[in-house]
């Protein structure tokens, strides 16, 4: 009996322990199945997960992503934070920022104190942890010092730099930092300036010149030789001023490109003779940089050399592709199809940057087609829609193709939401807090990891746009995110519609929705206009003097409203829109619905329009395309394209992709 009660014994014991294992197997099993949470798992579900899941960093997860809804409360996001701050993760540094965060908006200064020093001892090294320092540094002066040393190009370091007018600090981390430009203009314009070391002067300057303040910066290095990078980066700003400035900015990069013949800043200063517009003559370049490849496409361009060689030598030049695309345009415009059709085809489509292969798809259709070769045509329009699904050139490729979707009006029913998208910053931190609906976070955590650099590929440019765009930093983030899309190698067309819904936010909804409705205009072209006159920053001007969401310029807003309008009442978003609804449908009643007209016009006034409707310029009606090539202000020919282009993505980009992927 004694040994039939062991065996049992431990054959229940074996059994425990085999069930706990299979348990715990069963256990690792769903939590691997179990799908991702992200901003597009539901609320139900994510409420779900908080206070059901067996994971705690799921339920972690959970937490921050509701508190992450606009629509949670002080007290419900308290709720959903207290005790995230467990473990070593970087989301338990997160938790209790957020956490402190919380409790300074609710008044509860003693928790968020509290909080804030949890946060610094348990994760001093973590991001995080710099809005702690800045934080407690209100009371302890030497948590700033440590912030700026530690966190040097977090925006926490950079607030603490600004308030402590550090102009030094913003200078090397910030210059573009709000608040940093006046700052440093003061710093070396005032009486001390002088009596700065030559190196915080060589800051300064370079601070400055990121700003493009060239003269300041020569004001700041007064007395001393300014060092040949800094001499670069001013001559190239001096050619963004006056004549005399211009003048004055292509003597400097001749003289630099001489004395630094055989160093990249001399072929720097040589590609940007030969990329700016410039009087300078490039065969007083050395004979060695006028070898380079911008060099070579500039004097192709000119008929100086053979543009078949440059184009051969160089097909992965940015300076290359356009050399081709201005050589094609100037046939095109002279209606030689066959001539532009050589040229077009010297460089191979698939070998280009999405945009560009679909503007030379575009136009080899056209050719094609103008020539007979209809089949020809149809087949590179439909590899320009797999190419490039979205933009101006899949409209008028859609538009040639009589396809139904080239009718697609703008939506008369509420826009849905954006679809969310992963990162893929290539950093698992900034990752996790995208994914957690932690967009400041990750931007801050991406600062800082990048140290403030720019970004210096178009991989970076893309995440950083992103990332800058996720915070509502429009202004920069789109520009950086349209280059990095001339910039970055076709990846098929699902690709490359997610990067066109990235690239085309549906910022303003309310004031845009309300004054489209109101004026009979398509909110699609509001967003267009909007997007390519301010990047949706309703704060900045022109240096014509527009203003606000949709640029309006102050005497047209008067004539518009029946009463002067002040700069202060165009920088609100909701009255500029209406002014700007309301211009834009007198344009379309005045050109007939005619959109490129409108446009234009939108961009260089009705009777400059007027007077490109001569037996000299293409017919718009028949020829809107090539009308729009014909455009004589460069400015108003680029405007034309990307606000159609805009206009056509936005309404395009409410549909799914497989209206097009899997279409054609």
């Amino acid at each position: 009996m004694p040994l039939l009660r062991l065996s049992a014994t431990l054959l229940i014991g074996g059994t425990c322990v085999g069930s706990g294992i299979a348990l715990a197997a069963a256990r690792q099993a769903l939590l691997r199945q179990a799908e991702p949470l992200s901003p597009t798992t539901s609320s139900a579900q994510l409420l779900a997960v908080r206070y059901r899941s067996i994971d705690p960093q799921r339920r972690r997860e959970a937490a921050l992503l509701l508190s992450a809804l606009p629509a949670s409360k002080p007290q419900e996001r308290q709720k959903l934070l207290m005790g995230q701050g467990w473990g070593q993760s970087h989301l338990a540094a997160v938790s209790l920022k957020l956490a402190a965060l919380n409790a300074a908006a609710s008044q509860q200064s003693q928790q968020a104190t509290l909080l804030w020093q949890t946060l610094l001892e348990r994760f001093p090294a973590e991001p995080a942890s710099a809005d702690a320092l800045y934080a407690l540094g209100r009371q302890k002066p030497a948590h700033r010092t440590l912030l700026l040393q530690r966190f040097p190009a977090h925006p926490a370091a950079l607030a603490a730099a600004l308030e402590a007018e550090n102009s030094l600090h913003l200078a090397r981390w910030g210059a573009r930092w709000p608040g940093a430009e006046a700052l440093l203009l003061a710093s070396c314009t005032s009486p001390a300036a002088a009596r700065r070391p030559a190196p915080e002067r060589e800051q300064l300057a370079a601070g400055l010149l990121q700003l493009g303040h060239p003269r300041s910066a020569e004001q700041c290095m007064a007395g001393e030789t300014m060092p040949a990078v800094l001499e670069l980066q001013l001559s190239r700003s001096l050619l963004r001023g006056n004549r005399s400035d211009a003048r004055e900015g292509e003597e400097r990069l001749l003289a630099l490109a001489r004395n630094h013949s055989t160093t990249d800043l001399g072929r720097a200063a040589a590609d940007t003779l030969a990329e700016e517009p410039s009087a300078t003559p490039l065969r007083l370049l050395p004979p060695v940089l006028r070898e380079t490849p911008v060099v070579q496409a500039q004097l192709a361009l000119e008929g100086q050399v053979a543009w078949r060689t440059v184009l051969k030598r160089w097909p992965k030049q940015p300076s290359s592709w356009e050399l081709q695309w201005q050589l094609a345009r100037n046939a095109l415009l002279q209606r030689r199809w066959s001539a532009a059709e050589t040229v077009l085809t010297q460089i191979n489509a698939q070998k280009l940057p999405a945009p560009l292969a679909a503007r030379q798809l575009f136009w080899l259709g056209y050719s094609a087609e103008q020539q007979g070769r209809n089949a020809e045509a149809n087949k590179a329009w439909q590899q320009l829609l797999q190419t490039q699904p979205v933009g101006y050139y899949s409209w008028r490729a859609l538009v040639r193709l009589q396809s139904p979707l080239a009718a697609l009006e703008g939506s008369k029913h509420p826009v849905p939401p954006q679809p969310w998208q992963p990162l893929s910053s290539g950093h698992n931190i900034v990752d996790s807090l995208w994914r957690t609906g932690q967009q400041l976070e990750a931007w801050e955590t991406w600062r800082h990891l990048q140290q403030g650099r720019e970004p210096s590929s178009a991989p970076e440019m893309l995440v950083e746009g992103r990332l800058r765009t996720g915070v509502h930093d429009d202004w920069n983030g789109l520009r950086q995110l349209e280059l990095a899309n001339l910039r970055l190698p076709q990846a098929g067309c699902q690709v490359q519609w997610e990067r066109e819904q990235q690239q085309h936010p549906r910022r303003f909804a309310k004031e845009l929705g309300e004054a489209a409705q109101q004026e009979q205009v398509d909110i699609a072209l509001l967003w267009g206009v909007a997007r390519q006159e301010s990047r949706f920053s309703p704060h900045v001007g022109s240096s014509a003097g527009a203003i606000g969401l949709l640029q309006m310029m102050p005497a047209t807003a008067s004539e518009l409203a029946g009463a002067e309008q002040s700069a202060e009442a165009l920088r609100n978003p909701a009255h500029n829109a209406r002014l700007g609804a309301r211009y834009l449908r007198q344009l379309l009643e005045q050109w007939q619905q005619h959109p490129f007209l409108a446009v234009a016009s939108y961009n260089a006034g009705p009777g400059a329009v007027a007077s490109w409707r001569s037996a000299a310029f293409p017919d718009p009606q028949q020829e809107p395309e090539l009308w729009a090539e014909a455009i004589p202000y460069p400015e108003t020919r680029h405007y034309v394209k990307k606000v159609l282009g805009n206009l056509w993505s936005y309404r395009l980009l409410q549909l799914q992709p497989k209206a097009i992927c899997q279409s054609h």
